[in-house]
């Protein structure tokens, strides 16, 4: 049986650079070798295309703080084929190889927000996780929150404000209105980056100016008083949730350190210690959000959850945390699928969406 020859992409032009570097090296670790060939394709933070080999991809690999891809690869570009995509190296024109599908491991700014992914569907590519649509819409914070709002499912309180009218921003208006403490963040970032908690004027100050360093726009939010749960989602058409885990943060709020830096920065509890009416309640409603918020593949949805159980969602993940200890791999584990399975899983939910959408019609006549 031919193998399926699988492109890891990873890295990229985000603040959250290294979390994916993290990311990748344990899928390419767990993926089965036996059924797949892997190609390394490491992105810099410019955005420059490289061909890796698996034995020097990373450098630093066993430190959070210091992992950084290496650069000693080819300089490569995607480009699409009559039967297959084939990288193509920039300095001789050279054909590297063939993708059969494409794994994008990219979190962040282009890579997560559909940028990626609408690139590989111009190049004809399978891929795995959310197509253009549902990728753009869960990365921006604020388009998330208005369509969920619209479908009936509760989320927090909410402003925003744009680089344009930062000026027009009253503090004690917006702290009236969403009560204190209250959370800035930028509208598209993830893994907490740029986010902050604020109590009083100059915290919301010097909050403001640091969302702006990662985007144009910001989102200020009501604090929810509640326990932190997660859901993960699998599937297409017909997605399922895994079990529900608890985050237990050992700092002011569950920080980019906490999530990928400091192993003792939170308590991951899983399963959570929750009533099972609560548990199916909370997998009701991730799902109900996957398909509001058309996704496809994979995603974590994350929740508060007050103390009477009232669950509210805070954002979703399309291309959730693969590090060591990220919850989206540990909730499937949980729930009876394993690390290769559920990559495994997940490149066949991209084959099978691929061979759906070329049995469109693209031409009229």
């Amino acid at each position: 049986m031919k193998k399926v020859n699988v492109g890891i992409l990873f890295g990229g032009k985000s603040a959250e650079h290294e979390v994916s570097l993290q990311s990748a090296k344990n899928v390419i670790d767990a993926i089965d070798k036996e059924k797949y060939d892997v190609t390394l394709i490491g992105i810099d933070k410019t955005g420059q295309w490289y061909l890796n080999d698996s034995s020097q991809f990373l450098l630093n690999s066993n430190d959070p703080k210091t992992i950084a891809l290496s650069k000693t690869g080819k300089d490569v570009v995607l480009v699409p084929g009559k039967e297959s995509q084939k990288l193509l190296h920039i300095a001789d024109s050279r054909i590297s190889g063939n993708i059969d599908v494409v794994f994008p491991i990219l979190h962040g700014p282009y890579g997560e927000d559909g940028t990626v992914q609408g690139l590989l569907k111009l190049a004809n590519v399978p891929f795995v996780g959310a197509g253009v649509l549902g990728s753009a819409v869960g990365m921006d914070k604020d388009v998330t929150k208005r369509l969920l709002r619209d479908a009936g499912i509760p989320i927090a309180k909410f402003l925003v404000v744009y680089k344009w009218n930062q000026a027009q921003l009253n503090f004690d208006e917006i702290s009236q209105y969403l009560g204190l403490p209250l959370f800035v963040k930028p509208a598209n970032a993830g893994s907490s980056v740029g986010v902050s908690k604020v109590k009083t004027e100059q915290q919301f100050i010097n909050a403001v100016e640091e969302a702006f360093r990662f985007d144009t726009k910001v989102l200020i939010e009501e604090f929810i008083a509640g326990r932190e749960v997660e859901c993960a989602v699998l599937g297409n058409e017909m997605p399922i949730a895994s079990r529900i885990g608890e985050i237990i943060a050992q700092q002011e709020f569950y920080s980019y350190e906490a999530k990928y830096i400091d192993e003792n920065g939170a308590v991951l509890s899983i399963p959570a210690k929750i009533p099972s009416e609560v548990e199916k309640a909370i997998q009701e409603l991730a799902i109900k959000a996957f398909k509001v918020l058309c996704c496809e593949g994979m995603a974590r949805v994350d929740f508060f959850l007050t103390k009477d159980n009232k669950a509210i969602i805070n954002e979703i993940n399309t291309i959730p945390g693969f590090t060591k200890i990220s919850m989206y791999p540990k909730l499937w584990e949980i729930s009876g699928i394993s690390y290769p399975e559920l990559i495994d899983k997940l490149i066949q939910l991209a084959l099978e969406r691929h061979a759906r959408e070329q049995q469109l019609k693209t031409s009229y006549v």
